[in-house]
């Protein structure tokens, strides 16, 4: 991608800090601080007193982009009160990335004088004006409310092919009595049963049944009576 234009705009530099410097430090911890050059600006850190080997900054820088002019210089000093402060090391950071994608977060090396290591930097840059790419592959979606056209993958079977499903030969139907049978229930004339007991047998007769004269009892000519007379 292009990164064209870039004439006046403006980068932010996010000093982290820094991992693994050189040591200048005999007797005591070492207080570190960096200065990040741009052109003919430069921004400096405070010092991190008794940093050592990892300080530690945050602190954030501006600067003003020059056209043709795509890389910062960064030195990492000791401090020192009554003496020269000691230099540590110094170090490119390409820009690049940052002002393609907008966004980048690295460390980058340090080199003694003599192009010995002397530690990292870490830095985040944010370039605000950056242009992102189209994302081509993504495609775009229709309004919402709007019909989406689409034809189905399975096509209905041909309606001959359901009406041979749908009608059964008559050689299944026929071997088959309707449903429910004919003989259920049975027909009104047998149902229900002619009452119990008949009429003709119901009430019985009286009990005790009424004397009647009997051949045997009482005997003689005095039928009924009882003792007979003497």
């Amino acid at each position: 991608m292009s990164v064209s234009g870039i004439q006046g705009h403006l980068l932010e530099v996010t000093v982290v800090g820094c991992n693994k410097l050189k040591d200048t430090e005999w007797i005591s911890r070492q207080d570190p601080y960096a200065i990040v050059e741009y052109g003919s600006n430069k921004s400096r850190t405070r010092t991190c007193t008794d940093g050592g080997k990892n300080p530690t900054f945050q602190e954030k820088f501006v600067f003003t982009l020059i056209e043709g002019l795509r890389e910062l210089n960064l030195v990492v000093w000791n401090s020192n009160t009554l003496t020269y402060d000691d230099f540590i090391g110094s170090g490119k950071v390409q820009l690049q990335k940052v002002l393609s994608e907008g966004y980048d977060d690295s460390t980058w090396p340090l080199q003694t004088k003599t192009g010995r290591y002397a530690g990292e930097v870490r830095l985040i840059l944010h370039y605000p004006n950056a242009k992102k790419p189209a994302t081509s592959f993504t495609p775009s979606a229709p309004p919402y409310g709007a019909p989406v056209p689409h034809s189905s993958m399975y096509s209905p079977p041909p309606p001959a092919s359901v009406a041979s499903y749908a009608q059964l030969p008559a050689a299944y139907t026929s071997h088959y009595p309707s449903y429910p049978p004919s003989a259920y229930p049975p027909p009104p004339t047998a149902y229900p049963p002619p009452p119990y007991p008949p009429h003709s047998a119901y009430p019985p007769h009286p009990y005790p049944p009424p004397p009647h004269a009997s051949p045997y009892y009482p005997p003689g000519p005095f039928p009924g009576i009882y003792p007979p007379p003497y």
